[in-house]
Order: C-alpha cells, then structure tokens, then sequence
C-alpha cells in the first residue's frame, strides 16, 4: 500500500511539473556554514518582501577560516520555474548592482573561531525595481564567479488576493497520509489574462522548494476567480511532526541528547538514537517545521558567541537492517531539504543504524529521514522511516505568478501561508 501511495504522489509530482531542476540554495565553499536568509525578526520566515516596501531580510554566515575577507552580494530575477529572466540587471536592479558586506565581527567566547557576517537586504543603494523571484549571491572580491554561496527570496507586488484551506483527501489512497490544498485566486481587474494558463501557482511545504508543485492549469475557472482544487496534483505527503535537538547550550545536555563532552578546544555531541515511526500512532507537538534557529544560553549574543560542535545523528531502520534500494537522508533546512548530497548516511552494519556527522552552531534544530532511490534525486520518500499522518501540522506557501503580453519575465502577484493544523486550540 505504502509503494503505490507513492507511485500517486510521484505521478502527481511530474504531471503539475516541479519548480526546480536544480539545487539554487547552494554552498559552495566549505568554510561557510549557518548561512539563513530571512524576515528580519523571525529565523523560521519565509524570505519574501513587499515590492517597494519597508520589509528587511536578514542575512547571516560564518566563515570559519576566522579571517577578513571582501564579500559581495548581488541579486538575479528569475522566472516562476526560477530559470533566469530575460532582463539585464539595470532592468530590475536601482543602484548598485554589487553591495559590498561591510558588517562583520569576529567570534568571541567560543572555542571554534569564525568571522560572523550580516547583512539587511534590500540595502537602500541596491534594491530591486520589479516584482519576482530573486537569486542572492554572496562572492568574493567583486568577482561574480567566485560565488560562496546562493539563497533564494521573492518579492511580491500584491494584484491578487489568495483564499486557501487545507483538506483531507477524497482518494482511498491518499485519505490517511496526505494533505489536499484548495486555493483560489482573484486577481485584479488590471491583470489582464488571454488564458488561466498565463496564471502559474507554486505551492511549498515547510518552506522546502525541493517538494514544491507547480501549477499551469486551473480546475475552476469563473471571470477573474481562479480555482486550483484536483488533489491528484495538489497534494502533498503529510510527514509527521519534526524530530528535535536542542543544542542551545554546550555546558547542560540539551533536550534530545544522548552526551555531550565538551572537551578543552572541541565539543561533540551524541543525539539520541532515532527509532523509525512509520506504522507508530501519531503523537502531535509543536515544531519548526523542518527549521533551525541560532540561538544560546549560554551567552547573550547567539551570532557573535555561539560555538560550533560535531554533532552524531543515528537512524534505527526496521530489523536493524539497510534499505534495499533506497539512500536514506537526514532532512531539514539544517541538510538543504536533501536538495544535494549534505544529508545522506551511511549505513555502519556493525550497529544496525544509518549514521551522519554534522558540524553545527548552537541552536534549536528540526529534522526528520527520508528517502531516496539510490544515487537518484526527486520527491522525498517519507512512508519508509517516518510514515504519513493526514493530520499533521505542516506550513504551505502558496505564491501566484503571471506575465504580462509581451514581458520578458515573471512578476510575483500574490503570496500567502496556510496552516494545516487541523482541530487544534
């Protein structure tokens, strides 16, 4: 039962067309790490500002070779399935096209060494003109082709308004372990359609591009009323609730933790040993949602002051025995929702249990497994290590996109979040 819910899920996935062929939240120096890109204020936001508005996103990273370099960010329009828009720069870009990040310090009262940078973008001499979806690069030197690290954000001109719900499925196959979205659309009057399929609609859950639906084709169509309601492409696996580790502090164990050795120069941690939950009864808590928050304790200043420690992670699969056929992935954003290789375990038979180590900053971290075909990337597989509750509370963005006649690229025209927490208080 579990492969053919799958097989559905899988189907559904290519007839509504993923968003991304690629993986453009990249890291492509190894000393950076703890990279996020976010509304000012709130670590876990979805990265989407207002067009010509006074909304911030912040942006953070530590580079651990703890010296003072030159970086650079500049920003790329893309279109809705983000490959890149037709307009040169000075088409979307007022000011300079290259910022420098002058706001930086060095570490302190942490035993791992690292230069801290941030940044609040839009800067007021650098901000985009259009409406869309964007491409961050932060370089080295001015030279766009020494590129450290890519994140994605969208800026949203709102000329639609968004009604969205979530639903349990009517399929037999989907009805326990799946979410239904029903959005619809009303655009304004100025948005001028020759046919819905100008219209595209891109749906994420948990803030992941990787498991994201694109939709070309509404089911309702009704004057400037558009309806995206077939479950067969607009349904998502619920997952359960996320895994948790608390390492907001190096000096007490954590929530979650197995041990903590916190020795003169280094700090490893043991994370307790996940069971697998596929076939367990669902047990809701509150979550990130497959998140992660800077944060310490142990000192005032979690970016200036938080420490770094290698963390163990061990996954117990049914029988104590690997997956035939499958690579198993630690997902989260802490792993770039297994949008590349930082995520897969390896398997150690002499324990029983798929293991992963990880260098990571004091904070609050969610998680969960998945798999995946063996050297193959796609949709996730969460029925194997986790299982699928229908009522599980997970968070979707829903983004709207259209192009004018005779535009050479995408404008973002609507944006919302939808919840699915289902009965709850």
């Amino acid at each position: 039962m579990k492969k053919l819910y799958y097989s559905f899920i899988i189907i559904a996935a290519l007839v509504a067309k993923k968003v991304e062929a690629q993986n453009l939240d990249a890291i492509y120096h190894t000393n950076i790490h703890s990279a996020k890109l976010y509304r000012s204020g709130d670590q876990t936001s979805f990265p989407a500002i207002q067009l010509n508005g006074t909304e911030t996103l912040e942006l953070h990273f530590d580079d651990l070779d703890a010296d003072v370099k030159t970086y650079y960010y500049s920003f790329q329009l893309c279109n809705a399935d983000w490959t890149p828009g037709l307009l040169r720069t000075f088409e979307y870009t007022k000011g300079f096209q290259n910022v420098r990040i002058t706001n930086y310090r060095n570490s302190s009262l942490a035993f791992v060494r690292y230069t801290h940078y941030q940044a609040a973008i839009p800067d007021r001499n650098s901000y985009p003109t259009r409406s869309g979806n964007y491409l961050l690069k932060v370089f080295l030197n001015g030279d766009t082709s020494q590129v450290a690290f890519t994140k994605r954000f969208v800026v949203v001109e709102m000329k639609s308004s968004i009604a969205g719900q979530i639903l349990q499925p009517f399929s037999a196959r989907l009805y326990n372990s799946a979410q239904k979205l029903q959005i619809g659309v009303q655009t304004d009057t100025k948005v001028q359609l020759f046919s819905p399929t100008d219209l595209k609609v891109v749906a994420l859950q948990n803030n992941a591009w990787i498991t994201s639906v694109f939709l070309e084709r509404p089911t309702i169509t009704r004057g400037h009323y558009y309806e995206y309601s077939d479950e067969s492409l607009i349904s998502f696996p619920a997952i359960k609730e996320f895994r948790w580790v608390d390492l907001r502090s190096f000096r007490l164990k954590g929530d979650h933790i197995q041990l903590l050795d916190a020795k003169k120069n280094s700090t490893d941690v043991v994370v307790s040993p996940d069971p697998a939950r596929a076939g367990q009864v669902y047990v809701y808590y509150n979550d990130l949602n497959g998140s992660y928050t800077i944060e310490t304790i142990d000192n005032p200043n979690p970016f200036l002051q938080g420490d770094y420690a290698t963390v163990h992670f061990s996954y117990f699969p049914p029988g104590n025995r690997a997956i035939e056929g499958q690579d198993m992935y630690l997902f989260g954003e802490l792993t770039n929702y297994a949008a590349d290789t930082s995520g897969i375990m390896k398997f150690n038979p002499d324990r029983g249990a798929y293991e992963k180590t990880m260098f990571l900053k004091q904070g609050y971290y969610n998680y969960t497994y998945a798999t995946l075909p063996i050297g193959k990337k796609g949709y996730p597989d969460f029925s194997q290590s986790e299982g699928n509750y229908w009522a599980t509370e997970n968070a979707y963005v829903v983004l709207v996109y259209y192009r004018p006649f005779g535009a050479r690229a995408d404008e973002l025209i609507g944006f919302t979040k939808i919840n699915s927490a289902f009965h709850r208080p």
